[in-house]
C-alpha cells in the first residue's frame, strides 16, 4: 500500500509548505493609501485646534509617528524590508514634523 505523498511526485520535490502568517502583510499599495487618509484626518483635526495649525499639526504628526513605531514593534516588522511597514511610515510622519517645524 502507497501513502499519499509517494503517489505524488509534485509533493515530494516541493518539501513542506511554508508556515503561513497570523495576518496577511499589506502591500506597498495600501500603506500609501493608509498614510494618505491618515495624513488628510490629522490636517483636518489640525486645522479644529486652538493653538494654531502649523503647531497643532507637528504634534499630530510627531504621535502618529511614534503611534507606527509602536505598532511596527509590536508586529515585528521588518524595517528596510522589501515592502512599505509601519516602519516607513512612522519615517514619513517624523520628515512631515520635522517640515512643519521648520516652517512655522
Amino acid at each position: 500500500m502507497r501513502h499519499e505523498a509517494e503517489s505524488d511526485p509534485e509533493q515530494t520535490t516541493r518539501g513542506p509548505a511554508p508556515p503561513k502568517a497570523n495576518r496577511p502583510q499589506p502591500g506597498s499599495a495600501l500603506v500609501v493609501l493608509r498614510f494618505a487618509v491618515r495624513m488628510l484626518i490629522l490636517i483636518g483635526f489640525a486645522s479644529i485646534g486652538t493653538i494654531g495649525f502649523a503647531r497643532t499639526l507637528e504634534a499630530l504628526l510627531t504621535m502618529a509617528a511614534i503611534y507606527c513605531s509602536a505598532i511596527a514593534t509590536l508586529r515585528r516588522e521588518a524595517p528596510f524590508g522589501p515592502v512599505l511597514t509601519n516602519f516607513d511610515e512612522a519615517a514619513a510622519y517624523a520628515l512631515c514634523a520635522l517640515m512643519v517645524s521648520k516652517a512655522a
